[in-house]
């Protein structure tokens, strides 16, 4: 038994998230098994050839316990939707946003956590949050102009030197034990990701002038603290970030990637490394890099005060030239993203007179009906974080890949937990499908 855990035994086992599982975990696994067993040849639906054409867009396929992604509702945690977590999960302070920890112990668990369960997993994670000397080496072997991303999931990877799952599968350990280590080294990695990514910050845009974690400081508070913004203000959007980014089904390419990687039993590091490289791509994470570099190529060429008709006509012009409007379109929603719209209300409460923040609004309005016209996640946090003062837009995806790694870990806990196989969907080529198709039958 590890320190952590002894330390979670002497608090009582109510708060001790380890405890938690324990419980849960042999419900599940029956649930699963019986799952199964009485269920296993119903069909879910047809595949069609444009699903195996267009990416396996739209084919179910996944087992992913933390999260839903309904088309029309948008993202549901447990069962419970954005505004409902803003409702029942702790804050730091009274009305204030949820906090992190508690987002956590809901995909966990599926239950909402008591504020002293939130206390004690928050001071878990600070006392798991000690990175090694190496880790900051591997980064600053990279030139400081690499992206940070690539710095990112380099910290990452030399994290994984001490995986416990990686340590107890070569000792030889049960199948029906991998999820405790896997456990393990999901809390240390959602607990050091934060010190790894402020880092790389500070390293790049202040000098190398690191920043120590503040011990009376939340997940979130203290992220925003190490990065050097220690406004009341910057740390509730920083809960609220963390939050609304931690997990959005697992059909997603960052959540996709880890869920494909660890289904072959590499340890959560390897796997969590894998989402980041699937996160920085521009068609994922990185969007809302690109969404902030959009918005102030507007200012510079119309100025603060565009018209809606100056706007209308510059979104025109961006399509036109065969590009995208940033942070507009999603994969599977198809109205305006829950997370932008509470990103929405944290600006009309703090922010409201803000230029970036009107301009945003007024892009809302303007976008024209063409295709999958609603704003995601991305469309409004960079706004956000700029007028904060984290103005640095090409650092925005590492705040993305920190805040994912709650969901992430959390349904590779589950994964290991409940047996879940090696993932190997079945490929075709062309000619094959050529040949199916003339033997069908066009209605």
């Amino acid at each position: 038994m590890t320190a952590e855990r002894k330390k979670g035994k002497l608090r009582g086992e109510e708060y001790d998230l380890h405890s938690q599982l324990k419980e849960l975990i042999p419900e599940q696994q029956e649930r699963l098994k019986k799952l199964k067993s009485e269920y296993g040849k119903v069909q879910l639906g047809n595949i069609t050839v444009d699903m195996v054409l267009g990416g396996m867009r739209g084919m179910t396929g996944l087992l992913w316990e933390t999260s839903l992604l309904d088309p029309d509702e948008g993202i549901r945690f447990r069962g419970m939707s954005i505004p409902e977590c803003q409702k029942v999960l702790p804050a730091a302070k009274p009305g204030g946003e949820p906090l992190p920890e508690g987002l956590l112990w809901l995909l966990l668990t599926g239950k909402v956590p008591t504020k002293e369960q939130v206390g004690a997993l928050s001071k878990e994670l600070r006392d798991r949050a000690s990175v090694p000397d190496y880790v900051f080496k591997a980064i600053d072997a990279l030139p400081v102009t690499a992206h940070p991303m690539t710095q990112f999931a380099t910290g990452v990877m030399a994290l994984q030197v001490q995986s416990e799952f990686q340590k107890a599968y070569e000792k030889g350990i049960h199948k029906s034990k991998y999820w405790e280590p896997t456990y393990e080294d999901s809390l240390s990695l959602i607990a050091r990701v934060p010190i790894v990514a402020s880092y790389i910050y500070r390293r790049i845009y202040k000098d190398g002038k690191v920043i120590p974690m503040n011990d009376s400081l939340d997940y979130g508070g203290n992220f925003s603290h190490m990065l050097g913004f220690d406004s009341p203000e910057m740390q509730e959007l920083m809960r609220l970030y963390v939050t609304i980014h931690s997990d959005h089904e697992g059909g997603n390419v960052s959540a996709h990637a880890g869920h494909l990687v660890a289904s072959a039993l590499s340890d959560p590091y390897l796997s969590f490394a894998a989402a980041l490289n699937g996160l920085a791509g521009p068609l994922h994470g990185l969007a809302n890099q690109e969404v902030l570099l959009w918005i102030k190529s507007v200012v510079e060429e119309c100025g603060e005060n565009i018209t809606t008709e100056q706007l209308k006509d510059y979104v025109w012009k961006t399509l036109n030239s065969g590009k995208v409007v940033p942070g507009f379109g999603h994969g599977v929603l198809r109205k305006t993203d829950p997370r932008y719209t509470c990103q929405r209300e944290f600006a009309l409460k703090h922010l409201p007179d803000d230029p970036l923040f009107q301009l945003v609004s007024k892009l809302y309005e303007v976008v024209p009906p063409v295709k999958n016209p609603w704003p995601n996640v991305d469309a409004h946090s960079g706004v956000l974080l700029n007028y904060y003062g984290l103005t640095e837009a090409r650092y925005y995806t590492v705040l993305f890949g920190v805040s994912r790694s709650i969901g992430i870990c959390s349904q590779l806990i589950w994964d290991r937990a409940l047996g879940l196989p090696l993932e190997r969907p079945k490929s075709v080529t062309m000619e094959l499908l050529e040949n199916h198709c003339k033997k069908v039958p066009l209605n």
